[in-house]
């Protein structure tokens, strides 16, 4: 038996933000926990001091004291929303250059670039997302005149101005076409630029050569030397199942690199390399028409594919997609698990698509177990949803960061407010009407 002040469902919109992280138990909740398994109904989870300390069946639950209660009659509870590779933070109107942070298109630096002081936590980007479930993200800074767009860093969304949870968690790197084209007009200079790097940067890192000898920059040396010792994990855009090949054999030559596949449109077709080299996958799972001749293989059941071969794979993407729009990785993660039903296709289960927007993103940025599961020890980031969160109709109706209830607010809600009743009694006497 819980004792404690029982929030009725009609209350538990009204709550308002607290300044400090919430004691709080949630009832009758139908329970996601976000490392793959099904929703379980009649469930409690229980915060203490922004932590997770009790996610499961009400029976097992026990005794609380606590001075909140929240009873959700069978709303779903999730936790947040992982969003891996977004520009979030980073620009509010991507046509307006000045406001635009994304990337860096004529800088001399390129390894060295770090997304930190361009962060933006009052970016309504940032607010958007938010209300849309997503708690965390791993931020990148796109490459644009080198192949190396420098290194990215894990946030939380919380509605306050410290966003930075890890600076410097990983490098970017794109190669492909795209790589081709910054490098000089072909593959092989985009994988020669990139062998040279980490050439350049090892030996660097040993004293064997000077930075002043070097074409990289003593900048761009110190961060491609902690791409080589493994601090920084190592994300690398490619699509064409010979280039994700050619990406999985640098770890032959340097075995401390913690690999990442970005995007990987063929990586289907290579699978089963892909998982005997453990390297993990992020990927925009709505892929599935041959937009260029790296991507003539292109198909929705990419994910299911990868990850029936043992892939760890995680939804995200460079461009467009949950890179510009975040908030869509629920609906998804809902096409894969809807994909199931279609014959000669592979999805998800329910579980595996949830996993996928939650704990397997959080795995690959370095923070598995303590960001999107509800399990003890984990971050008190908690989503009570209206209804299945995979479905487009669903939305949060509270969201919590390290147990702190957030605000659901952005200049999109609050121009619906102001619209949302044209009462012209207060216009100007000589406004025309």
């Amino acid at each position: 038996m819980i004792r404690a002040a029982l929030i009725a469902p009609a209350a538990l919109l009204a709550l308002t933000t607290p300044a400090a992280a919430q004691d709080m138990v949630i009832i009758n909740a139908t329970l996601v926990t976000g490392d793959g398994s099904e929703p379980v109904e009649n469930s409690v989870v229980v915060v203490d001091d922004g932590k997770i300390t009790y996610a499961g069946p009400q029976a097992n639950a026990g005794s609380f004291d606590t001075n909140i209660v929240i009873d959700v009659q069978g709303k779903w509870v999730t936790p947040g929303i992982f969003s891996s590779m977004t520009s979030l933070g980073l620009w509010d109107v991507s046509g307006v250059s000045e406001g635009n942070d994304a990337a860096a298109g004529t800088s001399r630096f390129g390894a060295a670039l770090d997304v930190v002081p361009a962060l933006n936590p009052a970016s309504q980007r940032v607010a958007v997302s938010r209300a849309a479930g997503l708690t965390r993200a791993s931020i990148y800074s796109s490459p644009a005149k080198s192949i190396f767009g420098g290194q990215g860093a894990i946030v939380d969304l919380g509605d306050d101005p410290d966003m930075l949870v890890q600076p410097r968690a990983f490098q970017m790197v794109t190669l492909g076409e795209r790589g081709a084209r910054i490098a000089g007009g072909s593959r092989t200079a985009s994988f020669a630029e990139l062998a040279s790097a980490l050439r350049e940067g090892r030996e660097i890192a040993s004293g064997r050569r000077n930075a002043e000898d070097s074409h990289l920059s003593r900048e761009d040396a110190q961060a491609v030397s902690a791409v080589l010792s493994g601090e920084h994990a190592l994300y690398v855009s490619v699509n064409r199942a010979s280039d994700i090949r050619a990406v999985l054999r640098l770890k032959q030559s340097y075995p401390k690199l913690r690999l990442v596949l970005v995007e990987v449109a063929e990586g289907w077709l290579v699978a089963e390399d892909i998982a005997a080299a453990g390297v993990p996958v992020i990927t925009n799972p709505m892929s599935d028409l041959p937009d260029s001749f790296e991507a003539l293989a292109a198909t929705q059941s990419n994910v299911g594919r990868m990850v029936k071969a043992g892939v760890k794979v995680a939804i995200g993407a460079l461009d467009g997609a949950t890179d510009n729009q975040p908030r869509y990785a629920t609906q998804f993660a809902g096409n894969l698990v809807g994909l199931q039903k279609v014959p000669g296709a592979t999805g998800l289960s329910w579980g595996q698509a949830f996993a996928a927007i939650s704990s397997v993103p959080a795995e690959i940025a370095g923070f598995g177990g303590k960001f999107g599961v509800l399990k003890p020890g984990a971050a008190g980031d908690v989503v009570i949803w209206d209804g299945d969160p995979l479905e487009l109709s669903s939305a949060p109706v509270k969201v919590f960061i390290d147990g702190r209830e957030q605000s659901l607010s952005s200049h999109q809600t609050r121009l619906r407010d102001r619209y949302r009743n044209l009462d012209e009694s207060q216009l100007p006497m000589g406004y025309r009407r």
